[in-house]
């Protein structure tokens, strides 16, 4: 007989099973083995008690079955899941399925899957919490109520498939402000000047910027045009100048804190240009392998044995000048997902030591993560930073600024961001040669729109969702076409527009930012303070419930996603609408569904298809440029009883290195992302995801292609050339 070890993942088991004997079956429950039902709302709302009436899907049936043969026949049963909420709901489903008592649960926690964590924690056997699962259902059933309330309605009076969410919403809802601020920018014209001196005798010369103008510290704004510009220039044509100040100062640079699962996501996305889902998918990968603890927390705390195992190896390495232990306090009220921060689980197994071991990507992130939690235990950076005042004789005011690293500290683990601006050598009084005047315009930017990186940032700061929801939260509303990518960077589809207002408008407290911090509170006090969850549901629930019935009355679809026009149907002569659809504004028949004719519109205006001199090979009427979902094509005018699309091309006028026939052109994928490939396609299979500048790699020769941050890398993975 053995004991038998429940944890979500195989990988996860399979880790676990090298750390313990054979009286040990460690088996995955392949994720969540109950859940609220797909087809209806699963929530029981006519009397008050918001019951979930869970069921098992039916991709788990089989594994739920094989669980409770091998249940029956163990000496225990132990429940290993994540250390969070998710986790602990988990091991409380499948004990319930395994008809385990209450009495008789053991769960065990662990932040870190390596041997010694799987052994305290099996000499630590702890029934299952309730308060923690409880937040779960909360959070589920509040999520189940938002979704199946207020999407159908989005259904009824726009168009099928939409969706509303409590976190997605207000996350749409960031994203359309976002773009509105950019919209009602309007620039303005500013100037700056700056000079280049040098020291009678020196060769070095050095830039400083005009900074005061009669004693006045300049603002951005101040030099508004060219002609005050060409003032300052006429008056320091001839001017002579000397050092007013010179001051040398010491600052110093406190390591960055260890990874919380936002600020990885953030800097994931910054550094290494991943996506929210991508860097929790490695992540998790890492975790589940042993290379690193939990990945959603929001803990900045890290291990006594984990910070000894630092101090010993930055010792060893660096030198004892470069190691300090430091112990970060977490920002986060109720911080609360897991026990630490993220970290590696050996402080020694660098990422060198990995170099093959790891796919490139997982090897990237984990080289993140080992640099930051190192760093977090080294000494401060040390910068001699040098501001030297230089003035004519008359009103004018230049300031240059150098800075120097006098001590590495951290920054040799983990280099940030210092400019090494080094001043040559100069006493204060020296005269000074003003070599050049540089004048230069400039206007001023619009707010960035959120990348994923500062969305995360956002949303954390003003307390909406929690560890576990950034990436997915992200992930759906790029998916329901309400945001897209554009270069980057999260920006709002007409669909995502129309269903924030109308949000904003009819549902205020469903996307009102406070209103959800504090509803994550009181989640948060469910799993901490053993708060009942019911009350919180039933506070929401009911005026939620009489808004959807009112709207539901008031709101009118013509009202909301149809525009009269004057247009008339070129195939039936009936009034055509604009209406909304998935992907947009188009024209559409008022005799649907005998007539089905439709035209694509482009910004607000009709798209008038153009006509070419083509014949389509499947039916023999006139070939038209059109737009759709994924930009302009070119398909048959006598659609849709002719669907047929002819398959276009974009060259890049680069050969295609692997065949040496082909050339590469601009090709989409079905789910209308663009990606690179040879023409000679099957022959020849070669294709990138990113686009080949046309140059080849020194190292290998492969074809050197667009990398994140304006960099170029090598699409060989197996070839680490950057630049």
């Amino acid at each position: 007989m053995k004991s038998l070890v429940i944890v979500e993942s195989p990988t996860k088991a399979k880790t676990i099973t090298k750390f313990l004997g054979k009286e040990y079956q460690i088996e995955s429950s392949y994720g969540h083995v109950r859940d609220l039902p797909k087809s209806k709302m699963g929530v029981e709302t006519e009397k008050g008690t918001f019951e979930p009436k869970y069921v098992i899907p039916t991709k788990s049936r089989k594994r739920v079955n094989e669980l409770k043969k091998l249940a029956k026949n163990a000496d225990e049963v132990l429940f290993a899941t994540d250390e969070d909420r998710e986790g602990e709901a988990i091991s409380w489903h499948l004990a319930y399925l395994l008809d385990i008592p209450e009495k008789d649960t053991k769960r065990i926690v662990f932040h870190e899957i390596t041997k010694s964590a799987i052994e305290k924690a099996l000499e630590n056997p702890r029934p299952i919490e309730m308060d923690l699962v409880n937040a779960q259902q909360a959070r589920r059933i509040l999520d189940r109520l938002v979704g199946y309330e207020l999407s159908p309605l989005l259904w009824r009076k726009i168009y099928k498939g939409l969706s509303a969410g409590r976190v997605q919403s207000v996350t749409v809802r960031l994203i359309v402000e976002r773009e509105r601020e950019r919209d009602a920018f309007k620039k303005e014209e500013y100037w700056t000047v700056e000079a280049k001196f040098k020291k009678d005798g020196q060769e070095e010369i050095f830039t400083a910027k005009l900074n005061k103008i009669d004693g006045k510290t300049l603002k951005k704004l101040d030099i508004k045009n060219k002609k005050q510009s060409d003032q300052i220039f006429k008056d320091l044509e001839k001017g002579e100048f000397k050092i007013s100040d010179l001051n040398v100062t010491e600052k110093k640079r406190k390591p960055l804190a260890p990874f919380t699962t936002s600020t990885l996501q953030q800097a994931a996305n910054n550094k290494l240009g991943f996506s929210a889902k991508q860097t929790m998918m490695f992540a998790q990968r890492l975790y589940e392998t042993g290379r690193i603890t939990y990945m959603r927390t929001d803990s900045f705390f890290m291990a006594n044995k984990f910070l000894g195992e630092a101090s010993e190896f930055i010792k060893a390495e660096y030198g004892a000048d470069f190691a300090e232990t430091r112990k970060y306090k977490s920002k986060q009220k109720g911080a609360q997902e897991a026990h630490e921060a993220i970290r590696p689980t050996n402080a020694s197994e660098t990422p060198a030591s990995l170099k093959g071991k790891l796919e490139d990507k997982e090897y990237k992130l984990y080289d993140l993560i080992w640099r930051r939690a190192i760093a977090s235990q080294m000494k401060d950076a040390i910068l001699n930073m040098t501001s030297i005042d230089i003035e004519d004789q008359t009103k004018y005011s230049f300031r240059a600024n150098g800075s120097q690293i006098k001590f590495e500290g951290w920054l040799k683990v983990f280099p940030e961001k210092v400019s090494e601006n080094i001043l040559p050598a100069l006493d204060k009084e020296d005269n000074l040669n003003m070599e050049k005047l540089l004048p230069e315009q400039h206007f001023t930017e619009p707010p960035a729109r959120y990348s994923e990186a500062t969305i995360v940032k956002a949303l954390e700061e003003k307390g909406i969702g929690r560890p576990s929801t950034y990436a997915p939260t992200i992930s759906t509303v790029v998916a329901r076409n309400y945001v897209e990518k554009e270069e980057r960077k999260l920006k709002p589809t007409e669909t995502g527009i129309l269903v924030n207002d109308i949000l904003v408008e009819h549902f205020p407290n469903i996307v009102d930012y406070e209103f959800t911090a504090r509803m994550e509170g009181e989640l948060d006090k469910i799993a901490e303070e053993g708060k009942e969850w019911q009350p919180l549901i039933a506070d929401f629930y009911k005026p939620f419930k009489e808004t959807i019935m009112q709207k539901d009355e008031e709101l009118k679809k013509e009202d909301i996603a149809e525009q009269k026009t004057d247009e008339i149907c070129d195939k039936c002569g009936k009034p055509m609408i604009i209406k909304m659809g998935r992907f947009g504004k188009f024209l559409a028949c008022t005799g649907f569904p005998d007539c089905k004719n439709t035209k694509q519109l482009e910004d607000g205006e009709k798209k008038e298809e153009k006509k070419l001199d083509e014949k389509c090979p499947d039916c023999g009427k006139e070939l038209v440029k059109k737009t759709g979902r994924f930009g302009p094509f070119t398909g048959c005018s006598g659609y849709p009883d002719c669907k047929y699309i002819k398959k276009e091309q974009k060259s890049t006028g680069i050969k295609c290195p692997k065949c040496g026939k082909g050339e590469i052109v601009t090709k989409r994928s079905r789910a209308g992302k663009t990606f690179y490939a040879c023409d000679q396609y099957p022959d020849c299979e070669n294709a990138y995801w990113s686009k080949p500048t046309g140059d080849k790699c020194a190292e290998c020769e492969s074809l050197l292609v667009a990398g994140a941050k304006d960099t170029v890398v090598c699409s060989n993975k197996e070839c680490k050339n950057k630049k």
